[in-house]
């Protein structure tokens, strides 16, 4: 593709010169230069992105390697982060005035609308306590119950008998299942705040800790060939920092494990990466001296064959980005420790368990009941 006369490079200015002038005669060549992005052109997004960064940087502020949406100003002991989400920004730090500074400034660049202390984004309602922040999505949930007509039907404590396998052969196949397939994106975005959907919506909050350890703790866990089709297993983790849960994730390997251990040994590889990336996220929000994340396993097996760095015969045919666990190791950047299954987090994310072992676990994972 050759660029149109005029422009002598990608996202150049304008640069036309008598020379172009007279040797351009076809006018199909001659474009417009747009002076402010429009809304509902593919680089709109783009360049709005590209200003608000620019602004951001000019303010004293820092982008993030590892997030490139977040956006730190260090100054001393005060420190300013931004978020960004499309044209919505929030805005928080440990330092009132500083705050009020950035506000003035990008209201000054922007046309921008102050909506006070945070109490409710993307769904997300967040309420401020002496505890901490607690975030729920009540409203959320229960325009979602209202909206598939569901607000006057019977609540039930478990959403799954435990130990049920559902496989393709169960039920009646949808003729429309787009709709069926919209509600579970739906509420996929509600685990957010519910690890389990387990219990009625309005009465669980996520607990964000303020007095809490800056020390990342990370849960992992395989079910063996749990997929009664495809005989994959599942990974399932959580990482807390201090006793507040930051990340979770449930995800099918991608390939079959030929024990328990490989397919354990292969959660804790995934979970590594994670739990390095929000390490260097933490520290780009100021938390410099975050000590080595412990990382707790229930199986023996996996645990050695992480710490011995031989290749056994029944590890070597495991692909060498999962050893990426030993470097992290060796490097002091993790330790590894046993948990029992019983106390095992990760749990939660994957299997259908029963109600005591739910209430077990939901107040380790920050979740909190509320009768309002």
């Amino acid at each position: 593709m050759t660029l149109p006369a005029g422009y002598t490079r990608w996202n150049s200015r304008i640069h036309v010169n008598s020379t172009v002038k007279h040797q351009n005669t076809n006018k199909k060549q001659l474009v417009c230069k747009l002076k402010k992005s429009l809304y509902g052109l593919k680089q709109a997004p783009r360049q709005w992105f590209s200003k608000l960064s620019t602004t951001l940087k000019d303010c004293g502020f820092s982008q993030s390697k590892t997030y490139y949406s977040l956006f730190t100003r260090s100054e001393g002991e005060s420190l300013v982060t931004v978020l960004v989400y499309v044209d919505d920004l929030l805005i928080a730090g440990n330092d009132h005035t500083a705050i009020q500074q950035v506000k003035a400034f990008l209201s000054s660049t922007f046309h921008m609308k102050d909506m006070g202390a945070l109490r409710y984004f993307l769904g997300i309602e967040a309420d401020s306590t002496e505890q901490g922040i607690f975030l729920s999505q009540k409203k959320y949930a229960r325009d979602l119950i209202k909206e598939y007509g569901m607000h006057k039907s019977k609540a039930v404590r478990v959403p799954m008998e435990a130990h049920t396998k559902l496989t393709p052969e169960l039920g009646d196949p949808l003729s429309e299942p787009t709709e069926y397939q919209r509600l579970v994106g739906k509420l996929i975005y509600l685990t957010i705040t519910r690890q389990d959907i387990a219990y009625a919506v309005h009465i669980l909050r996520v607990l964000l800790a303020s007095k809490s350890a800056a020390l990342l703790t990370a849960y992992t866990d395989s079910d063996w060939a749990g997929c009664p089709m495809s005989r994959r297993s599942t990974t399932r983790f959580c990482v807390l920092l201090g006793s507040s849960p930051i990340s979770w994730k449930s995800k099918k390997q991608t390939t079959i494990a030929k024990s328990s251990a490989e397919a354990e040994y292969r959660a804790m590889a995934l979970t590594s990466c994670e739990v390095t990336w929000l390490t260097q996220l933490l520290k780009d929000l100021g938390l410099k001296n975050l000590g080595p994340a412990i990382l707790k396993c229930d199986n023996k097996a996996a645990l050695s064959i992480a710490a011995n760095p031989v290749h056994h015969e029944r590890t070597k045919h495991i692909e060498v980005d999962c050893h990426f666990i030993r470097d992290k190791i060796n490097e002091g950047c993790i330790k590894t420790q046993y948990t029992p299954s019983g106390e095992q987090l990760a749990d939660i994310f994957t299997k259908p368990l029963t109600i005591s072992q739910q209430h077990l676990l939901f107040p380790k994972l920050g979740v909190r009941f509320s009768h309002t």
